[in-house]
Formats: structure tokens, C-alpha cells, sequence
């Protein structure tokens, strides 16, 4: 993928990994790193480099050597990247990064968030009269840098009439105010913009349209995917995707995103939290009611190892269990049961999940009551004790009915007060009157 002209490539280890052990030394020194490694390239390109190796002046024999000379090789004219758009490469390479599993980037990116608003902020005001400097600073405010520095650039009354709508919308969008944010943004094409820029600028449009045109957000997702391959940008966009495909049924598709993502950016920084709304997710998609889609769920999850399929079993049957969805409950623990270790804890937590859809499937009460009274609550954290509780609780009511309480003898009526006649009774009387004068009238007649 070509960022700002230039190809991208990863940071190396040390730029990342450099430093004493510290934390807060680790981030700053691969920052500071980062920062080094793209900006000074920039200015030896500005400056000329004084280490360069002269040029071949002798030319090679032509033919086995007549002695005819070429001419040096002219190097490509290279024109040096401002300042802003160096800095939010720089940014966009740690983020990369963390897209695929870097935890040291991921630290240092706060670090280096900060840094970069300041050296926006403090440039020369005529800096913001160049297009390029504007979008590489909306681009940095979109990646994660927040609405401070664009309020500044604003302010200076330097930004080209053109690209306002641009400034103005990212500013409204980080701002909160959405449908200001709609307004400016809706008519630019991500596709026109810098690469840098464009899937970012897809990925925020989309954003401000999920609620109103889902079918639309959709498709700015999929644009973002194309304008940013293996990037921090195409992991969120194809993260969002598949949740909002999620909540419109589209199980095929569901499917398709979520192998996807499993197969690609499984490690990312960000996985944790995709997997507890990727488990939420199958069980809103009802394998109860579709038993092709457990072939599908299995095919899902066959896309990664075993440790993280077995976590990620254990969390669709706690949520089939909160959702009350006990086939989805029952099969996942079972699957996470068989690549357990027999006596750690994913392997108590499965026999706790599956006990608890047991107690209320139809013939295996006992199978599952028996199971749940043969766990030791301490051994659970407070949210899966608290589970094993109600599942006991529920189970001792399912086998012991409470008693039905006879009703009370009515007391004798009064014999001073006469007892009142309902609605209906009066009914069934005054019908019943009705066809006796009918009968009666039959029998009268010759």
C-alpha cells in the first residue's frame, strides 16, 4: 500500500522495542524513534546528504569494451514531504502495528499522539495554506488525535476555501455534532482523497450513517477496506462490519466477515473486545432455530488455535446462557469442554455452562443437576460462582414444585345480606327464560 507516496512498511523492533525497562521510558524512547526514523530522511532530502556517495563517473565497457562512455545515472527527483504529512505517517505506521498485535506500539502511541498535536500547534500559521498540510492534520485528527489541533488550524484563517468542508466536518464530527458533521462530509469522495486520508475519511463516514442508512454505511465499510488493506483502518472497518451485519441477520455474511477477521487480525490489540461482541453476536443470530448454522459457527472458529477457540467457546455459551438460547449454550460448552485440560479452569467453566443448559433441556435434568452440585464455587471468578448459585437455585425449584395452597372454604352466606349475582350468571338466566317462553310457545300452537 502506498501512504503519501512513499511505501509502507512496518517499524522496525528497535524503533518500538528501544529503551530501559521502564514503561513510560519504553514509550517515549520508541516515539522518539519513530519520529527520528521518517523525519530525517525528510530533511537529508531537503538539505542534500552530506554522507551520499559520489556518483560513478566511469563508465562501464560497452560490449567487452570499446571504451564507449554513459552517462551518470541521474537519481529521480524526490520532492520532501512537510513536516505534517512525515508526522502522520509516522502515526499511521505504530498503528499498523497495533492492528497486528503489537502491545509496545500500542503504548507508545499515546505518547506519540501527543507529540504530534504539539508540533502542529506550534507551526507557522502559513503552513495551513497548503492542502496537503490540512488533510494530513484531518488525518491525524480522525487516527485517534482528537478535534485540539484542528481547532487551532482553523482559527488561523489560512485554511483554502476548498478544503473547509473537509476541516470543519472531521472538527463537527469529533465534536459530537453529527448532523453538522453529515452535512459537510457527505459529498466528498473518499476516493479523491490522499491515501493516508481516504479509508480514514470512509471509515467516519460510514460512522454518522449506521444509524439512519445502514445499507450506505455498509458500503463506505467496504470502501474503507479497499482504501486501506492491512491497516489499523481495515481492521476497525471490518470489525464494525460484521456487527452491523450481525444485527440485520445476514448470517452468510456474518460468517464470511467474521472468518475474515479471525484469519487476518486475529491478534490484534484490539481482538479482546472483538471477541465479547463476537460471542454476543452468534447467539443473536439464533443456532437454535438453525442447526445448519453450528456447522457454521464451527467453521468460524476452526480459523484459529486451540486456546483462543476454546475461550472463545466458553464465551458464546455464557452468552447463550444469558440470552436463553440453550442449544447455542449446550454445544459450545461441550466443544470447549473437549480442548480443555480436564482439570483446569476453562474446563470448570464449561462443565458449569453446560450444567446450566442441562437443568432445563428436555429428559436431562438430572444429567445436569448432578453436574452442577459436583462444583466447588471457589473455584470460579465472582460472575461464574454467582451463575453456579442461580443454576442450583433453579434446579432445586425445578425438582421441588412449591406446594399449592388450598383455597379457603367460603364462609356461609348471611342470611340477612343475600349473595350478589355476577354479570355472566345473570346472562345465562335471562337466556335460559328466553328459550323456556320459546318452548312453552311451540307446544301452544295447533
Amino acid at each position: 500500500m502506498i501512504f503519501w507516496g512513499i511505501p509502507r512498511r512496518p517499524l522496525g523492533r528497535s524503533a518500538v522495542i528501544a529503551g530501559r525497562p521502564a514503561r513510560r521510558s519504553r514509550t517515549l524512547t520508541a516515539a522518539a524513534l519513530a519520529l527520528g526514523l521518517v523525519i530525517a530522511p525528510a530533511k537529508a532530502a531537503e538539505h542534500g546528504d552530506a554522507h551520499a556517495p559520489p556518483a560513478d563517473t566511469h563508465a562501464a565497457d560497452d560490449h567487452g569494451g570499446h571504451g564507449a562512455s554513459a552517462k551518470p545515472i541521474e537519481p529521480l527527483p524526490v520532492k520532501p514531504h512537510s513536516l505534517p504529512v512525515e508526522l502522520t505517517r509516522t502515526l499511521q505506521l505504530l498503528q499498523d502495528r497495533i492492528a497486528h498485535g503489537s502491545t509496545q506500539a500500542h503504548l507508545a502511541q499515546r505518547q506519540l499522539l501527543g507529540h504530534i498535536e504539539q508540533r502542529l500547534i506550534a507551526l507557522d500559521p502559513e503552513a495551513w495554506a497548503e492542502a496537503q498540510n490540512v488533510r494530513a492534520a484531518v488525518t491525524f485528527a480522525l487516527a485517534g488525535g482528537g478535534p485540539g489541533a484542528l481547532r487551532v488550524i482553523l482559527r488561523s484563517g489560512k485554511v483554502p476555501e476548498a478544503e473547509q468542508p473537509l476541516a470543519l466536518g472531521a472538527l463537527a464530527y469529533l465534536e459530537g455534532r453529527e448532523r453538522e458533521a453529515r452535512a459537510k462530509l457527505a459529498d466528498i469522495d473518499p476516493r479523491t482523497m490522499p491515501p493516508g486520508l481516504a479509508g480514514q475519511l470512509a471509515l467516519t463516514q460510514s460512522a454518522l450513517m449506521v444509524r439512519d442508512a445502514p445499507v450506505k454505511s455498509l458500503e463506505l465499510l467496504d470502501l474503507a477496506r479497499l482504501l486501506a488493506p492491512g491497516t489499523l483502518v481495515e481492521e476497525g472497518a471490518l470489525r464494525r462490519e460484521i456487527f452491523v451485519v450481525a444485527q440485520s441477520g445476514d448470517a452468510r455474511r456474518f460468517e464470511a466477515l467474521a472468518i475474515q477477521y479471525l484469519r487476518r487480525f486475529r491478534r490484534s490489540v484490539y481482538a479482546g473486545n472483538f471477541r465479547q461482541r463476537f460471542a454476543g453476536a452468534l447467539t443473536r443470530l439464533d443456532f437454535d432455530s438453525d442447526r445448519t448454522r453450528i456447522a457454521s459457527l464451527e467453521r468460524m472458529l476452526d480459523e484459529i488455535e486451540p486456546q483462543s477457540r476454546r475461550d472463545l467457546y466458553l464465551l458464546v455459551a455464557r452468552a447463550g446462557l444469558e440470552q436463553g438460547r440453550r442449544e447455542t449454550a449446550l454445544f459450545s460448552a461441550e466443544r470447549a469442554m473437549g480442548l480443555a485440560a480436564p482439570d483446569s479452569q476453562p474446563a470448570a467453566q464449561a462443565r458449569l455452562y453446560r450444567g446450566a443448559a442441562l437443568i432445563v433441556a428436555d429428559g436431562r435434568f438430572e444429567e445436569g443437576y448432578e453436574a452442577l452440585r459436583g462444583l466447588d464455587r471457589a473455584d470460579f471468578v465472582p460472575t461464574d460462582a454467582d451463575l453456579l448459585d442461580a443454576a442450583l437455585s433453579t434446579a432445586q425449584q425445578i425438582r421441588t414444585p412449591s406446594p399449592v395452597v388450598e383455597a379457603a372454604p367460603a364462609p356461609p352466606p348471611s342470611a340477612s345480606r343475600p349473595i350478589p349475582e355476577s354479570g355472566s350468571l345473570l346472562r345465562a338466566q335471562e337466556a335460559l327464560a328466553r328459550a323456556e317462553r320459546a318452548m312453552d310457545a311451540t307446544t301452544r300452537t295447533p
